[in-house]
């Protein structure tokens, strides 16, 4: 059984790693902390992946100069093993305030056939009204200059206030695209993780399927010699 050079506990079979199986980039990080670890020592497979893992935020570190926010949230994600899934929807309707519950719900309604239907009856009741049943004493004869006004007062206060809304549908899809990329940037990392982890077992599963062999090899050198020895 090998011996971990940086727990020195005992690795488990099949997951212990061998300094030359290591890249180099990977070995030269373990050594800013361990400067004697090197031919012929071994750590365990755990071991290994936590320091790919800050191997691969140094890549980025490298590769990017200085993280956002997001990606920063990623690397701690990954080197954490946690889980970045989350509803973005209930994130986002913790912060909202009254107003701008008031703006969807607003925007909501102007936007509905509800609205169209009941807003259009409005107006025909109006000019009825104005037209049939109050013939001699309108209180808004045509041309419908207080219908005028009370559609231009409605329509400059419906447009900010979709416009309120739209900006903040914006804010969500902004967030959620943040999250997508999050998501995409760590299921990239953990699949190279899990590509170099599958090449480690295959690599170690070919040494132990090439030692059996030679075992028995070995057994059938000696059945050989035992048979021509009998027939002596």
């Amino acid at each position: 059984m090998a011996i971990s050079h940086i727990s020195n506990q005992t690795i488990p079979a099949g997951e212990s790693v061998k300094f030359e199986e290591i890249r180099e980039g990977i070995q030269a990080l373990i050594n800013l902390n361990f400067p004697d670890f090197g031919s012929g020592k071994f750590i365990s497979l755990d071991e290994l992946n936590q320091y790919r893992r800050k191997y691969l935020t140094s890549l980025i570190l490298e590769e990017r100069g200085e993280l956002a926010q997001i990606d920063l949230d990623v690397m701690q994600a990954i080197q954490s093993n946690s889980i970045l899934s989350e509803n973005v929807q209930e994130d986002l309707e913790e912060n909202i305030s009254p107003g701008d519950k008031l703006a969807d719900q607003i925007a909501s309604f102007g936007g509905s056939w509800t609205f169209i239907i009941f807003f259009f009856s409005f107006i025909l009741i109006w000019i009825g009204t104005n037209i049939f049943l109050l013939v001699t004493k309108a209180f808004d004869p045509f041309p419908f200059i207080l219908l005028n006004l009370i559609l231009s007062c409605l329509a400059a206060i419906q447009a900010p206030i979709i416009m309120m809304s739209q900006n903040r549908q914006e804010s969500k899809d902004r967030r959620r695209s943040e999250h997508d990329y999050k998501i995409n940037l760590k299921a990239e990392l953990e699949i190279k993780l899990l590509s170099e982890k599958v090449d480690h077992l295959l690599v170690h599963q070919n040494k132990k399927l090439l030692e059996i062999q030679e075992v028995q090899t070995d057994y059938l050198d000696d059945l050989i010699k035992a048979i021509r020895k009998g027939e002596k």
